[in-house]
C-alpha cells in the first residue's frame, strides 16, 4: 500500500512557503551528513514560486547539484526548457544545475546521453520532487511506445527518451525523463500539485495502486518510501 501523507494549504503562497522550507531542510540535512546534496526537481509552472523562495535560503549552494526530473528536447533558451528555468533560479547562487536533455532528432539517443550524464553523479538523490499533469503523468512518464520501458526497464537505467502518445498539446515535443526506478531510489520523495481535479486523479491513483491506469499510480505503486504530497486548491 502506498504510504502517502497529504499536506493541505489554504492558498498558493502557503503552499510555496512550505515546499521551499521542506526542500531547504532536506538539502541542509544532506550537506550536514555528506557535505553535498543532489536533488531532482520537477519543471512546469506550478513549483516556480516555491523555487524562488528556496533560492533565498542561506545554504552552501556550491555543494548542491540540481537536475530536472524530466525535460523537453528543445533548445536551452526555449521557454519549454525545464533546466533553463532551474538554471535561472539556482545557478546565480553557485549551485550546479545539470541538463539532462538537449535538442536531438533521435529521442532515444537523447535518453541514452541523459542516462550516461546521470551515471556520473553520486546517486541516489536526496530528494525527488514530482509534479503531476491533469492526465496523471508524472515527470515525463506518459502513455506511449516508451511507457513500459520507463516503468519496467533495467533498475540501473536512470533516464530514457520518451515519445508521448498522444502528444501533449501545450508542449508537443519528445522528452527525456527519470525512470521509475531512478525516482524510487531517492532518499526522500515528495509531490507538489494544485487544483481539486488533480487531487482527485491522484487519490484515485493511490487507491488503485498497481492496477492504476495513470502513470503516477504505476510509479507510486512500488514506492517503499512514505511520500509527502503538498496540495492547495
Amino acid at each position: 500500500m502506498i504510504e502517502a501523507e497529504w499536506w493541505d494549504y489554504d492558498d498558493a503562497a502557503e503552499l510555496n512557503e512550505a515546499v521551499a522550507g521542506d526542500i531547504g531542510f532536506i538539502i541542509e540535512s544532506a550537506l550536514d551528513a555528506r557535505d553535498q546534496a543532489l536533488i531532482a526537481l520537477s519543471g512546469g509552472k506550478t513549483p516556480v514560486k516555491a523555487y524562488e523562495k528556496l533560492a533565498k535560503a542561506k545554504l552552501k549552494w556550491k555543494n548542491v547539484v540540481i537536475v530536472p526530473t524530466d525535460d523537453r528536447l528543445v533548445p536551452i533558451d526555449s521557454p519549454l526548457s525545464n533546466v533553463a528555468m532551474l538554471a535561472r533560479i539556482f545557478m546565480p547562487l553557485g549551485a550546479r544545475v545539470l541538463p539532462i536533455g538537449s535538442t536531438n532528432d533521435d529521442y532515444k539517443a537523447a535518453g541514452k546521453a541523459a542516462d550516461a550524464r546521470l551515471a556520473d553523479l553520486s546517486w541516489p538523490p536526496d530528494l525527488v520532487l514530482l509534479g503531476m499533469g491533469a492526465d496523471g503523468h508524472t515527470a515525463s512518464i506518459f502513455p506511449g511506445p516508451d511507457f513500459d520501458e520507463a516503468l519496467n526497464g533495467p533498475k540501473t537505467r536512470r533516464a530514457i527518451g520518451v515519445m508521448p502518445d498522444p502528444m501533449p498539446k501545450d508542449a508537443a515535443v519528445p522528452r527525456v525523463t527519470l525512470t521509475k526506478s531512478a525516482i524510487l531510489s531517492s532518499r526522500s520523495l515528495a509531490m507538489m500539485i494544485t487544483g481539486q481535479d488533480k487531487r482527485e486523479v491522484l487519490e484515485q491513483a493511490i487507491e488503485q495502486g498497481a492496477s492504476a491506469t495513470t502513470p503516477i499510480g504505476r510509479v507510486l505503486a512500488d514506492c517503499e518510501l512514505p511520500i509527502d504530497i503538498h496540495w492547495s486548491a
